[in-house]
């Protein structure tokens, strides 16, 4: 038995000052007042120091896993290392579940990036499913992202479903003009930087793309449904029309992912999807491609999910930079606990802290400076990481 206390604890309604969260086994045992604490004579003492107890991060959006495989562009590391390497940095963000984001694409279309040829694709997807039956420190999941021109990889992803590999799914359309890409000069940027191309050969590149056979609304529809059936959520991506919204929510679609403008955040809002923006957006003060802040997005209330997409230590410092510009600090942490959880159907067992669910926690610390410090990582009632800043000349950790 763990008690955590002398801290705030984050529940799902309120940030709760004087309390303490009492562990047992695997789950949380109860939510006591401090004064109680020294009843509990056999228990091991965790102090958070007067900082928050939260449950741990979800985050059901992220494509760090190709960095830490693919350090280079055709630099491909050994895979279960990689995924051992990754989990004990995501660990140290306070990332307790991770979606993993792998990409299905066309092997001829990503040239550039070898982990993403179907192949090892194919690798990755595999050892992720292997983590969940050897030692792990962290939730691995999958977020599959199928990429809609990829007509011939349709078998695979159906497979990998039948075989209780994909936990997540979302249809993915990169065709420059649209969606993430509707601005076609940073589209032109971006192809330059990454493929060492002409201004004529990516004129070439965009014709050809644009003219792709794309998947059947028939075929997108009868995917999703088995989807469905397995129990997994259904996400769309770079929403940027009423329209898109409307025909993503046909076949099944509860998960709106970066939502291009602010009025298509909104419309998703109001048609009851669950719309994720990404906390890097939050640190660099907008988007890269010139879309949707999502700071501006948090604060007129059309999203409710924040997810690292590419940079993990981002969920941490969006939390609280954010507040410290305004915003509820429990709404924010919300973001990255309990309304994730929903999204993905998993918050009747983790996302909160609340008698029977999983013992996912989290001691967070602000030092002098206001720099928020993990000080303690919980995973299933394992006490899996403590961390402290030394002190200073004076006597103080800041």
């Amino acid at each position: 038995m763990y008690i955590i206390h002398n801290g705030k604890v984050i529940t799902e309604n309120s940030i709760l000052e004087n309390h303490a969260v009492v562990v047992k086994d695997d789950v949380i045992h109860s939510i006591i007042q401090e004064e109680e604490v020294s009843n509990y004579k056999e228990a091991r003492l965790i102090n958070a120091n007067g900082g928050y107890i939260s449950p741990g991060f979800i985050d059901i959006h992220s494509d760090y896993i190709e960095t830490v495989v693919s350090p280079r562009p055709s630099s491909v590391m050994d895979f279960n290392l990689s995924l051992r390497e990754a989990e004990k940095i995501l660990i140290g963000q306070g990332i307790t579940t991770m979606f993993h984001s792998l990409s299905f694409y066309r092997k001829e279309k990503i040239t550039h990036k070898h982990i993403r040829y179907p192949d090892n694709m194919q690798r990755m997807v595999d050892t992720i499913h292997q983590a969940h039956f050897q030692q792990h420190m962290i939730r691995h999941r999958l977020h599959a992202r199928f990429e809609l021109d990829n007509i011939l990889g349709i078998d695979q992803l159906v497979d990998n479903i039948h075989d209780d590999k994909v936990h997540l799914l979302s249809f993915m359309d990169h065709t420059p003009g649209q969606g993430q890409y509707r601005n076609l000069e940073i589209y032109r940027e971006n192809i330059k930087v990454h493929r060492n191309l002409s201004d004529e050969e990516v004129s070439v590149l965009i014709a050809e793309r644009k003219s792709t056979e794309l998947l059947t609304m028939e075929k997108i529809t009868e995917v999703a449904a088995l989807a469905q059936t397995k129990g997994i959520a259904i996400a769309s991506h770079d929403d940027d029309n009423v329209k898109k919204l409307e025909l993503v929510k046909s076949y099944g679609t509860t998960i709106s992912e970066f939502p291009i403008t602010l009025e298509v955040a909104r419309e998703a809002k109001q048609q009851g999807l669950h719309t994720i923006v990404g906390a890097p957006n939050i640190l660099l003060g907008g988007s890269h491609s010139g879309n949707l802040s999502a700071a501006e997005a948090i604060e007129y209330g059309y999203a409710d999910i924040l997810c690292s997409d590419y940079y993990p230590a981002a969920l941490l410092h969006a939390i609280f930079q954010l507040h410290d510009k305004g915003e509820e600090l429990h709404k924010m942490f919300m973001m990255v606990t309990l309304n994730p959880a929903q999204a993905v159907k998993m918050d009747d067992e983790i996302g909160s802290i609340k008698p029977g669910k999983k013992a996912d926690l989290l001691v967070i610390e602000r030092l002098g400076d206001g720099y928020p410090m993990l000080t303690n990582t919980m995973v299933n009632g394992e006490l899996m990481t403590t961390m402290n800043y030394r002190m200073n000349e004076k006597g103080v950790r800041a």
